[in-house]
Protein backbone atom coordinates (compact mmCIF):
# COMPACT_ATOMS: atom_id res chain seq x y z
CA UNK A 1 0.00 0.00 0.00
CA UNK A 2 1.17 3.54 -0.61
CA UNK A 3 2.33 4.78 2.70
CA UNK A 4 1.27 8.03 4.33
CA UNK A 5 4.37 10.24 4.33
CA UNK A 6 5.98 10.53 7.75
CA UNK A 7 6.91 14.15 7.18
CA UNK A 8 4.37 15.85 9.51
CA UNK A 9 3.76 18.83 7.24
CA UNK A 10 3.42 16.72 4.11
CA UNK A 11 1.22 14.15 5.87
CA UNK A 12 -1.04 16.94 7.04
CA UNK A 13 -1.45 18.23 3.52
CA UNK A 14 -2.15 14.81 2.08
CA UNK A 15 -4.72 14.05 4.76
CA UNK A 16 -6.67 17.02 3.43
CA UNK A 17 -6.46 15.96 -0.22
CA UNK A 18 -10.15 15.04 -0.37
CA UNK A 19 -10.98 18.71 -0.19
CA UNK A 20 -7.78 20.42 -1.31
CA UNK A 21 -5.54 20.28 -4.38
CA UNK A 22 -2.12 21.44 -5.39
CA UNK A 23 -2.13 24.28 -7.90
CA UNK A 24 -0.21 23.54 -11.09
CA UNK A 25 3.01 25.52 -11.22
CA UNK A 26 2.76 26.49 -7.56
CA UNK A 27 5.08 25.52 -4.77
CA UNK A 28 4.27 22.51 -2.61
CA UNK A 29 2.87 24.82 0.05
CA UNK A 30 0.33 26.52 -2.21
CA UNK A 31 -3.13 24.98 -1.89
CA UNK A 32 -6.38 25.60 -3.68
CA UNK A 33 -9.78 24.87 -2.25
CA UNK A 34 -11.38 21.85 -3.92
CA UNK A 35 -14.52 23.92 -4.21
CA UNK A 36 -12.74 26.71 -6.09
CA UNK A 37 -13.18 27.31 -9.79
CA UNK A 38 -11.22 25.07 -12.12
CA UNK A 39 -7.58 25.94 -12.57
CA UNK A 40 -6.43 26.20 -16.16
CA UNK A 41 -3.12 25.26 -17.70
CA UNK A 42 -1.01 27.64 -19.77
CA UNK A 43 -2.58 26.07 -22.84
CA UNK A 44 -6.04 26.95 -21.61
CA UNK A 45 -7.23 23.47 -20.68
CA UNK A 46 -7.69 21.86 -17.32
CA UNK A 47 -4.35 21.55 -15.56
CA UNK A 48 -3.01 18.08 -14.84
CA UNK A 49 -4.79 16.76 -11.80
CA UNK A 50 -6.66 19.99 -11.22
CA UNK A 51 -10.13 21.27 -11.89
CA UNK A 52 -13.11 18.96 -11.81
CA UNK A 53 -12.54 15.72 -9.95
CA UNK A 54 -9.36 16.84 -8.19
CA UNK A 55 -9.70 16.23 -4.49
CA UNK A 56 -12.66 13.89 -5.02
CA UNK A 57 -13.02 10.25 -5.94
CA UNK A 58 -10.56 7.40 -5.94
CA UNK A 59 -6.82 8.05 -5.96
CA UNK A 60 -5.26 7.88 -9.41
CA UNK A 61 -1.94 6.59 -8.10
CA UNK A 62 -2.10 2.83 -7.47
CA UNK A 63 -1.32 1.95 -3.85
CA UNK A 64 2.22 0.82 -3.10
CA UNK A 65 3.58 1.72 -6.53
CA UNK A 66 5.21 5.14 -6.15
CA UNK A 67 8.94 5.04 -6.73
CA UNK A 68 11.77 7.33 -7.67
CA UNK A 69 14.74 6.97 -9.99
CA UNK A 70 17.72 7.60 -7.71
CA UNK A 71 19.57 9.39 -10.52
CA UNK A 72 17.43 12.38 -9.56
CA UNK A 73 19.05 12.33 -6.12
CA UNK A 74 22.62 11.58 -7.15
CA UNK A 75 23.89 14.80 -5.56
CA UNK A 76 22.44 13.81 -2.18
CA UNK A 77 23.63 10.20 -2.41
CA UNK A 78 27.18 11.30 -3.24
CA UNK A 79 27.38 13.78 -0.37
CA UNK A 80 25.15 12.24 2.32
CA UNK A 81 25.09 8.54 1.47
CA UNK A 82 22.14 6.25 0.86
CA UNK A 83 20.86 6.12 4.45
CA UNK A 84 19.87 9.80 4.80
CA UNK A 85 18.41 9.77 1.29
CA UNK A 86 16.29 6.70 2.00
CA UNK A 87 15.13 8.27 5.26
CA UNK A 88 13.88 11.31 3.35
CA UNK A 89 12.12 9.18 0.75
CA UNK A 90 10.39 7.25 3.52
CA UNK A 91 9.15 10.53 4.99
CA UNK A 92 7.84 11.62 1.60
CA UNK A 93 5.73 8.49 1.17
CA UNK A 94 7.71 6.61 -1.45
CA UNK A 95 7.26 2.85 -1.77
CA UNK A 96 9.97 1.93 -4.28
CA UNK A 97 13.36 2.90 -5.64
CA UNK A 98 15.04 2.37 -8.99
CA UNK A 99 18.82 2.34 -9.00
CA UNK A 100 21.18 4.14 -11.36
CA UNK A 101 24.19 2.17 -10.22
CA UNK A 102 24.74 0.76 -6.75
CA UNK A 103 27.16 3.36 -5.42
CA UNK A 104 26.37 6.63 -7.25
CA UNK A 105 29.46 8.04 -5.60
CA UNK A 106 27.93 7.26 -2.22
CA UNK A 107 29.60 8.78 0.81
CA UNK A 108 31.22 5.69 2.31
CA UNK A 109 31.50 2.15 0.96
CA UNK A 110 28.40 -0.02 0.90
CA UNK A 111 27.85 -3.65 -0.09
CA UNK A 112 24.87 -4.96 -2.01
CA UNK A 113 23.57 -6.78 1.07
CA UNK A 114 23.86 -3.61 3.12
CA UNK A 115 22.10 -1.62 0.40
CA UNK A 116 19.28 -4.16 0.22
CA UNK A 117 18.87 -4.14 4.01
CA UNK A 118 18.99 -0.36 4.18
CA UNK A 119 16.18 -0.06 1.63
CA UNK A 120 14.09 -2.59 3.55
CA UNK A 121 14.66 -0.74 6.82
CA UNK A 122 13.10 2.35 5.25
CA UNK A 123 10.18 0.51 3.66
CA UNK A 124 11.55 0.94 0.15
CA UNK A 125 11.30 -1.85 -2.40
CA UNK A 126 14.19 -1.92 -4.91
CA UNK A 127 12.22 -2.42 -8.11
CA UNK A 128 14.81 -2.07 -10.88
CA UNK A 129 18.12 -0.69 -12.06
CA UNK A 130 19.65 0.91 -15.13
CA UNK A 131 22.77 -0.72 -16.61
CA UNK A 132 24.58 0.10 -19.85
CA UNK A 133 23.66 -1.88 -22.97
CA UNK A 134 27.15 -2.17 -24.47
CA UNK A 135 30.69 -0.82 -24.62
CA UNK A 136 32.33 -2.73 -27.43
CA UNK A 137 35.66 -1.01 -26.80
CA UNK A 138 35.91 -2.33 -23.25
CA UNK A 139 35.49 -6.06 -22.64
CA UNK A 140 35.42 -5.44 -18.90
CA UNK A 141 32.62 -2.87 -19.03
CA UNK A 142 29.71 -3.28 -16.66
CA UNK A 143 27.14 -3.72 -19.41
CA UNK A 144 24.70 -6.34 -20.61
CA UNK A 145 26.78 -7.07 -23.70
CA UNK A 146 30.12 -7.36 -21.93
CA UNK A 147 29.21 -8.73 -18.47
CA UNK A 148 25.71 -10.18 -18.55
CA UNK A 149 26.30 -12.74 -15.79
CA UNK A 150 27.71 -10.17 -13.35
CA UNK A 151 24.89 -7.74 -14.08
CA UNK A 152 22.29 -10.41 -13.37
CA UNK A 153 24.16 -11.73 -10.32
CA UNK A 154 24.12 -8.31 -8.67
CA UNK A 155 20.51 -7.62 -9.60
CA UNK A 156 19.55 -10.97 -8.11
CA UNK A 157 21.52 -10.24 -4.95
CA UNK A 158 19.48 -7.06 -4.49
CA UNK A 159 16.24 -8.93 -5.08
CA UNK A 160 15.32 -6.85 -8.12
CA UNK A 161 12.30 -7.91 -10.12
CA UNK A 162 13.38 -5.83 -13.13
CA UNK A 163 16.80 -5.13 -14.61
CA UNK A 164 17.15 -2.88 -17.61
CA UNK A 165 19.00 -0.32 -19.67
CA UNK A 166 18.43 3.32 -20.54
CA UNK A 167 20.66 2.93 -23.59
CA UNK A 168 18.99 3.17 -26.98
CA UNK A 169 19.17 0.16 -29.33
CA UNK A 170 21.66 1.97 -31.61
CA UNK A 171 24.53 -0.51 -31.23
CA UNK A 172 24.35 -1.48 -34.91
CA UNK A 173 23.14 1.83 -36.29
CA UNK A 174 19.74 3.33 -37.11
CA UNK A 175 18.63 1.00 -39.89
CA UNK A 176 15.83 -1.53 -39.64
CA UNK A 177 18.30 -4.41 -39.79
CA UNK A 178 20.46 -2.73 -37.16
CA UNK A 179 17.53 -2.57 -34.78
CA UNK A 180 16.60 -6.15 -35.55
CA UNK A 181 20.09 -7.15 -34.42
CA UNK A 182 19.71 -5.08 -31.26
CA UNK A 183 16.36 -6.77 -30.66
CA UNK A 184 18.13 -10.14 -30.83
CA UNK A 185 20.51 -8.92 -28.13
CA UNK A 186 17.59 -7.81 -25.99
CA UNK A 187 15.85 -11.14 -26.42
CA UNK A 188 19.04 -12.86 -25.22
CA UNK A 189 19.24 -10.65 -22.13
CA UNK A 190 15.53 -11.09 -21.50
CA UNK A 191 15.79 -14.87 -21.63
CA UNK A 192 18.72 -14.83 -19.20
CA UNK A 193 16.88 -12.48 -16.84
CA UNK A 194 13.74 -14.59 -16.98
CA UNK A 195 15.69 -17.65 -15.82
CA UNK A 196 16.54 -15.62 -12.70
CA UNK A 197 12.94 -14.58 -12.13
CA UNK A 198 13.51 -11.05 -13.43
CA UNK A 199 12.22 -8.96 -16.32
CA UNK A 200 14.63 -7.22 -18.69
CA UNK A 201 13.47 -3.78 -19.82
CA UNK A 202 14.51 -0.87 -22.01
CA UNK A 203 13.96 2.77 -21.06
CA UNK A 204 13.36 5.19 -23.92
CA UNK A 205 14.52 8.66 -24.70
CA UNK A 206 13.08 10.66 -27.60
CA UNK A 207 15.34 9.21 -30.28
CA UNK A 208 13.81 5.74 -30.12
CA UNK A 209 10.77 7.22 -31.86
CA UNK A 210 12.80 8.54 -34.81
CA UNK A 211 12.74 6.93 -38.23
CA UNK A 212 15.04 4.34 -39.79
CA UNK A 213 17.74 5.84 -41.98
CA UNK A 214 17.22 3.20 -44.69
CA UNK A 215 13.42 3.16 -44.50
CA UNK A 216 12.30 6.67 -43.52
CA UNK A 217 8.65 5.65 -43.19
CA UNK A 218 9.45 3.11 -40.48
CA UNK A 219 9.55 4.29 -36.86
CA UNK A 220 12.41 2.57 -35.03
CA UNK A 221 10.41 2.06 -31.84
CA UNK A 222 7.93 -0.01 -33.84
CA UNK A 223 10.80 -2.21 -35.01
CA UNK A 224 11.88 -2.75 -31.41
CA UNK A 225 8.37 -3.76 -30.37
CA UNK A 226 7.87 -6.05 -33.33
CA UNK A 227 11.22 -7.80 -33.13
CA UNK A 228 11.48 -8.40 -29.38
CA UNK A 229 9.68 -11.25 -27.67
CA UNK A 230 6.94 -9.76 -25.46
CA UNK A 231 7.55 -12.51 -22.91
CA UNK A 232 11.23 -11.60 -22.65
CA UNK A 233 11.62 -7.88 -23.31
CA UNK A 234 9.67 -5.19 -21.47
CA UNK A 235 9.56 -1.43 -21.72
CA UNK A 236 9.88 1.39 -19.23
CA UNK A 237 8.22 4.35 -20.86
CA UNK A 238 9.77 7.65 -19.91
CA UNK A 239 6.60 9.64 -20.42
CA UNK A 240 8.35 12.99 -20.71
CA UNK A 241 10.72 11.82 -23.43
CA UNK A 242 7.85 10.11 -25.24
CA UNK A 243 5.98 13.42 -25.37
CA UNK A 244 9.16 15.14 -26.56
CA UNK A 245 9.34 12.50 -29.29
CA UNK A 246 5.73 13.22 -30.21
CA UNK A 247 6.82 16.83 -30.79
CA UNK A 248 10.08 16.03 -32.59
CA UNK A 249 9.05 13.02 -34.65
CA UNK A 250 5.42 13.74 -35.44
CA UNK A 251 6.55 14.26 -39.03
CA UNK A 252 8.84 12.22 -41.23
CA UNK A 253 11.97 13.69 -42.78
CA UNK A 254 10.02 14.60 -45.93
CA UNK A 255 7.52 16.56 -43.86
CA UNK A 256 4.62 14.14 -44.14
CA UNK A 257 2.59 13.79 -40.93
CA UNK A 258 3.31 10.82 -38.68
CA UNK A 259 1.40 11.62 -35.49
CA UNK A 260 1.32 9.30 -32.50
CA UNK A 261 0.18 9.42 -28.89
CA UNK A 262 2.54 7.83 -26.34
CA UNK A 263 -0.29 6.39 -24.27
CA UNK A 264 -1.60 4.43 -27.26
CA UNK A 265 1.49 2.22 -27.13
CA UNK A 266 0.78 1.44 -23.50
CA UNK A 267 -2.94 0.81 -23.92
CA UNK A 268 -2.28 -1.54 -26.82
CA UNK A 269 0.15 -3.71 -24.81
CA UNK A 270 -0.14 -2.71 -21.14
CA UNK A 271 1.60 -5.87 -19.94
CA UNK A 272 4.78 -4.82 -21.75
CA UNK A 273 5.10 -1.65 -19.68
CA UNK A 274 5.61 -2.63 -16.03
CA UNK A 275 7.61 0.54 -15.32
CA UNK A 276 7.20 4.23 -16.07
CA UNK A 277 9.24 7.34 -15.51
CA UNK A 278 7.02 10.17 -14.35
CA UNK A 279 8.79 13.30 -15.49
CA UNK A 280 7.16 16.64 -16.26
CA UNK A 281 7.75 19.46 -18.71
CA UNK A 282 6.46 22.89 -19.60
CA UNK A 283 5.53 23.16 -23.28
CA UNK A 284 8.00 25.28 -25.25
CA UNK A 285 7.66 25.08 -29.02
CA UNK A 286 10.93 27.00 -29.43
CA UNK A 287 12.91 24.26 -27.67
CA UNK A 288 14.33 21.30 -29.58
CA UNK A 289 12.30 18.83 -27.55
CA UNK A 290 9.15 20.92 -27.34
CA UNK A 291 9.29 20.95 -23.52
CA UNK A 292 11.42 22.31 -20.71
CA UNK A 293 11.84 19.77 -17.94
CA UNK A 294 10.37 20.74 -14.59
CA UNK A 295 9.22 19.22 -11.31
CA UNK A 296 6.32 16.79 -11.47
CA UNK A 297 3.10 18.78 -11.13
CA UNK A 298 4.60 22.04 -12.39
CA UNK A 299 4.38 21.16 -16.08
CA UNK A 300 1.84 20.52 -18.82
CA UNK A 301 1.80 16.72 -19.01
CA UNK A 302 -1.61 15.56 -17.86
CA UNK A 303 -0.69 12.86 -15.36
CA UNK A 304 -4.16 12.55 -13.91
CA UNK A 305 -5.40 11.49 -17.33
CA UNK A 306 -2.38 9.31 -18.13
CA UNK A 307 -2.41 7.35 -14.88
CA UNK A 308 -6.19 7.06 -14.87
CA UNK A 309 -6.30 5.60 -18.36
CA UNK A 310 -3.47 3.15 -17.77
CA UNK A 311 -4.81 1.88 -14.46
CA UNK A 312 -8.35 1.67 -15.87
CA UNK A 313 -6.97 -0.61 -18.58
CA UNK A 314 -5.90 -3.16 -15.97
CA UNK A 315 -7.55 -4.97 -13.12
CA UNK A 316 -7.22 -2.73 -10.06
CA UNK A 317 -6.75 -5.73 -7.83
CA UNK A 318 -3.81 -6.98 -9.88
CA UNK A 319 -2.17 -3.75 -10.96
CA UNK A 320 1.40 -4.33 -12.01
CA UNK A 321 2.63 -0.91 -13.07
CA UNK A 322 5.30 0.97 -11.16
CA UNK A 323 5.57 4.76 -11.37
CA UNK A 324 9.04 6.24 -10.83
CA UNK A 325 9.36 10.01 -10.51
CA UNK A 326 12.41 11.58 -12.11
CA UNK A 327 14.04 14.88 -12.98
CA UNK A 328 17.39 14.85 -14.77
CA UNK A 329 18.64 18.04 -13.14
CA UNK A 330 16.31 19.28 -10.38
CA UNK A 331 16.99 22.66 -8.81
CA UNK A 332 16.83 21.04 -5.37
CA UNK A 333 16.55 17.27 -5.47
CA UNK A 334 14.88 16.70 -2.08
CA UNK A 335 12.33 19.41 -2.88
CA UNK A 336 11.68 17.72 -6.22
CA UNK A 337 11.13 14.33 -4.57
CA UNK A 338 8.82 15.80 -1.97
CA UNK A 339 6.73 17.85 -4.40
CA UNK A 340 6.42 14.96 -6.84
CA UNK A 341 5.08 12.62 -4.17
CA UNK A 342 2.65 15.21 -2.91
CA UNK A 343 1.34 15.96 -6.37
CA UNK A 344 0.86 12.35 -7.45
CA UNK A 345 -0.76 11.36 -4.17
CA UNK A 346 -3.17 14.29 -4.53
CA UNK A 347 -4.55 13.26 -7.92
CA UNK A 348 -8.10 11.93 -7.79
CA UNK A 349 -10.31 10.45 -10.43
CA UNK A 350 -12.99 12.73 -11.81
CA UNK A 351 -16.49 11.62 -10.93
CA UNK A 352 -17.70 12.77 -14.32
CA UNK A 353 -14.91 10.91 -16.13
CA UNK A 354 -12.20 12.24 -18.39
Amino acid sequence: MSRTPKDPELASRLSRRNVLGVAAGATAATLLSGAAAQATSPKGGTSPGHGHGHGKGRAVLPPGRLGIQLYSLRDKVSTLGFAPVFAELEKYGYDEIEFAGYTQGSAGAITLSQLKRLAKDHGLNPIGSHVGYYDDNNPGAYTFAQNLTKVLDEAEALGLKHIGTASGPFRYGSTVDGWKRAAEDFNTYGAAARKRGMKFYQHNHAEEFSFATDKPKVRLYDVLLAETDPDLVYLEMDIYWAFCAQFRFGKRADGTPAPFNPIDYVLKQPNRYPLFHVKDGTRNDAARDGYDMTDVGDGDIDYKNFLSRVTARTDRGRTYHHWQTEHDNPVESFAFARKSSEHLHSLRESRCGD
